[in-house]
Formats: structure tokens, sequence, C-alpha cells
């Protein structure tokens, strides 16, 4: 009797963990969007403040593909199997580990590429959208209402169309991107 009291314990203790460990987890990435998004929106400020046409655009489609390809990560993650990176491991390559690790923890990874940059991007950009459309409106004397409506629909567009491009990718070639990206991560990666 006393062993399955014990058991219900443990598992109302172990919940009770999970519970808290979420929690932490969504504190955490609330503190860390609000300062990524705050260092991006102070980058966007400072480049576009006296940047041409052509150079906001620039920077405007950089926050779009930084977005995409956050998204890609993301969902790369969140579809690759485990058992390859296993193997590549017990060879001794690096990257493998780093890639067993985001493996392992694929809800905070793509929690953070997907909702955390991708969403920053995103937002980042239709705000850097209208100082492009202020610009256009001024420079050629066009209604400043069409040329929001333009910014944001172009934004909007190459943001969701290269979504739907990469997610297809990221889930034929999941193992391949993860790859790459433990590749990239694990030039910082020392171990334990």
């Amino acid at each position: 009797m006393k062993t399955k009291e014990k058991k219900k314990l443990d598992v109302y203790e172990e919940k009770k963990r999970k519970k808290w460990e979420n929690y932490k987890w969504s504190l955490k990435l609330t503190i860390l969007a609000f300062a990524i998004s705050f260092s991006f929106s102070f980058l966007s400020e400072v480049a576009m403040k006296n940047a041409s046409l052509l150079i906001s655009s620039i920077i405007v489609l950089c926050f779009v593909l930084i977005g995409v390809l956050f998204d890609m990560v993301g969902m790369a993650v969140a579809t690759a199997a485990e058992a390859p990176l296993h193997s590549m491991s017990s060879r001794g390559i690096k990257s493998a580990k780093v890639g067993v690790i985001l493996k392992r923890n694929a809800n905070k990874v793509s929690s953070f590429c997907q909702d955390v940059i991708g969403d920053i991007c995103g937002i980042i950009s239709g705000s850097a959208g209208v100082v492009i459309a202020t610009t256009v409106s001024s420079m050629w004397d066009i209604s400043l209402l069409l040329c929001s409506l333009i910014t944001t629909a172009t934004i909007a567009a190459l943001t969701i169309g290269g979504k739907a491009f990469e997610k297809n990718m990221a889930i034929q070639k999941s193992n391949e991107i993860l790859n790459r990206f433990a590749k990239i991560l694990g030039v910082f990666y020392v171990g334990k």
C-alpha cells in the first residue's frame, strides 16, 4: 500500500517539477525575446536612420531572410531523426554531439528559432517597412496609404512565401540542415 502511495506522490512531484520547468523556460524565453527584440530594433533604427532606399530595402530583406532561415532550422530540428546523429557522435564527430543536444531539446530549439527569432524578424521587418513606405511616399509624392499597403503586402508575401518554400525543404532535408546548424554551433560548443 505504501509503495502505491509513494508512486502517486512521485508522479505528482514529477508533474509539479515539469510544470515549474515550463514556467521557468517561458520566463527565460520572454526575457530573451525582449533583449533580442530590443537589440534588433536598435540596430534597425540606427542602420536605417539616414540610409538610402536601397540600403533600407536590403536591411528589410535581411530581416526577412533571417526569419525564414531560423524558421527552417526550427522545423528541421523538430523533424530530424536522432539515430543518425548518434551514429556520427559515436565516431567522434563534434557537430553530431551538438546535433544530439539540439534534437533532445527540439521543443526549446524550435520555439526559440521559430517563435523568438522568426517572429521578431517579422515584426522588425514590418516596422522597418514603415520607413521605406514613408521614404517612397515623400520621394515620389505617392499616397502614404498606398505605399504602406504595397510595402506591407510585399514584406508579408516574401516572408510567407519564403517560409512555405523552406518548410518543405526543412522536412525533406531535416538531418542535413540540423547537421549544418550543429556544425556552426559546434564552433562555440565546449562540452562537458
